[in-house]
């Protein structure tokens, strides 16, 4: 179940973009720095028509902390769905929280948390709701399928997209806190071929 296992340990940021006048001008960092999928629920770009499906996220909300508004670390990346469902509400933070040991994705669909925060999250999240259910079941179903009947499919299915932020043409106007994080970009990793076919 590779499409829904979430990261093995708490997420330490790789990039560190600064000076943009929006928060839309982080996406392509974003985009890299979560592999191009919802850090609630998982959700890959390469299964929606991701324009206006994917938000970078205020974690903290900008009406109780304006100075974080274009903070690169106060910024996710989420799908519409979680994003409208968070709102602006204060929650336990995911990249620390929904961990494989901690979160389990069932054939079925369902989604279990082990520990006090990442169940308070799903339950918040509403990620335990039957049409989430039984969308993750149908998505389990075409990737088990794909994986035996069409090779090309599931590279599809679980690959990255074909457009790469290619981050080392990026200039942010406050330059970048984190620049080896470039050098770790999946644009980068692509050119030298060191990119897996899946992930």
């Amino acid at each position: 179940m590779t499409s829904y296992r979430y990261p093995p340990r708490p997420h330490r940021r790789k990039h560190g973009p600064r000076g943009y006048r929006t928060a839309v001008d982080f996406r392509p960092w974003l985009r890299d720095e979560f592999l191009f999928r919802c850090v609630y629920c998982l959700e890959r770009e390469q299964w929606v028509n991701c324009i206006g499906h994917f938000h970078g996220d205020h974690f903290r909300s900008v009406a109780d902390h304006p100075d974080l508004e274009l903070e690169y670390d106060n910024l996710l990346y989420v799908c519409a769905a979680c994003n409208f469902r968070k709102g602006k509400q204060s929650v336990a933070n995911p990249l620390d929280c929904l961990l494989s040991g901690d979160v389990t994705v069932r054939r079925n669909g369902s989604i279990q948390g082990r520990t006090k925060e990442a169940k308070e999250l799903i339950d918040f999240l509403q990620l335990e709701c039957p049409s989430d259910r039984n969308r993750r079941r149908g998505m389990l179903k075409i990737i088990s399928l794909a994986a035996k009947h069409n090779r090309i499919l599931y590279r599809e299915l679980l690959g990255f997209p074909n457009d790469l932020p290619d981050l080392v043409r990026l200039q942010p106007p406050g330059g970048n806190t984190r620049p080896d994080g470039v050098k770790k970009s999946c644009f980068v990793l692509r050119e030298r071929k060191k990119l897996p076919t899946t992930y």
